[in-house]
């Protein structure tokens, strides 16, 4: 039975100060016509961020998933939502790691694009507004009029302060957002540059104990409680093009994903191969959990949000953005 881990994700859209280690991969372009398992493309670049959310990419590979399904796949690191669309608009990319809020804005600008598995969902604490510990601020009331440091605008940083805002009775029009890197909110916020920080891990341990940060708020509740976060995307033409390509990625990163939930060690021992998270941090971050399938009714909660708070002008039927399963063969 899959167990709920604790929580951290970082959201794609974010140049984070974290750096991947080099993974080698076959060059012979990807394209073979023959193979024992069927498949039209065997070798497959994929984008990821080098954060704990995509941690199952590297499992598969470890463990030899990818290459039980006649799967060459080549690590490709990026750095953010912006990049990894035309990165695989263009084909520099087959497959991209994504975070549902940008999906879903990017579809409704008319991009052709379709998740093809699941990555991440929140859990409580992974995403919490952080003050100095000195701080005249004690409620999230108390944040009307004051600036808050968000890793990107208009994106799920300013989404989920948004959802604890309402709750304190108070709209974005009461704060003020402000975008500073997740390594530089610390410091920039003892500087005075802002009065609050939406932060997530390993920042959220760092500020506790290097700036004696405290939590204001978890902004992973209510609303937001078990939020979908990351995915994997592909556009409508590779997903067409590549059907069998496509179904064998969806099963090793499927048994990958099962992997990772029912065993957190698994990631605490992958975490230092890609990242620069060391093994120590690795066994204290909190993570949060590691779904196996789409699932269109937890992903329509994160469309039907957006749509209530404004980041949509008109609604998201999410099944038609998600490509059919892999299937058990």
């Amino acid at each position: 039975m899959t167990r709920k881990l604790r929580c951290y994700a970082v959201a794609l859209g974010v140049t984070v100060a974290l750096t991947l280690a080099g993974c080698g991969g076959s060059d012979d372009g990807g394209t073979t016509s023959a193979n024992s398992k069927g498949l039209e493309k065997t070798t497959i670049k994929i984008g990821a961020l080098p954060i704990p959310d995509p941690v199952s990419l590297y499992i598969a590979q470890a463990k030899g998933f990818f290459k039980e399904e006649g799967l060459t796949v080549e690590p490709t690191p990026i750095t953010g939502g912006a990049v990894a669309v035309p990165m695989i608009e263009s084909g520099q990319l087959d497959i991209s790691q994504t975070n549902y809020v940008s999906t879903f804005a990017a579809v409704a600008g008319g991009k052709k694009i379709k998740l093809v598995a699941d990555m991440y969902q929140a859990g409580a604490n992974c995403f919490v507004i952080m003050v100095p510990s000195n701080s005249p601020i004690k409620t999230v009331a108390d944040l009307k009029g004051k600036t808050i440091f968000v890793n990107n605008l208009n994106n799920i940083a300013t989404l989920a302060v948004e959802t604890q805002l309402k709750v304190a009775g108070l709209s974005k029009d009461d704060v003020k957002f402000a975008e500073k890197p997740f390594p530089e909110m610390g410091n920039a916020i003892k500087a005075g540059q802002a009065d609050a920080g939406w932060i997530t891990e390993p920042f959220i341990t760092a500020n506790q104990s290097a700036n004696g940060f405290r939590k204001l708020a978890d902004t992973m509740t209510g609303q937001t409680e078990d939020l979908p976060i990351a995915g994997w995307m592909a556009t409508e033409e590779w997903v067409q093009k590549y059907p069998k390509t496509l179904a064998a990625f969806q099963r090793a990163i499927a048994k990958a994903q099962q992997l990772a939930s029912s065993d957190r060690k698994e990631i605490e021992a992958m975490l230092p191969k890609y990242t620069k998270i060391d093994a120590k941090t690795a066994s204290v971050i909190t993570l949060g959990t590691y779904p196996s399938e789409l699932n269109t009714n937890r992903l329509q909660k994160v469309a039907d949000l957006m749509l209530e708070y404004g980041y949509l002008k008109s609604p998201i039927d999410v099944k038609s953005v998600i490509a059919a399963p892999a299937s058990s063969g």
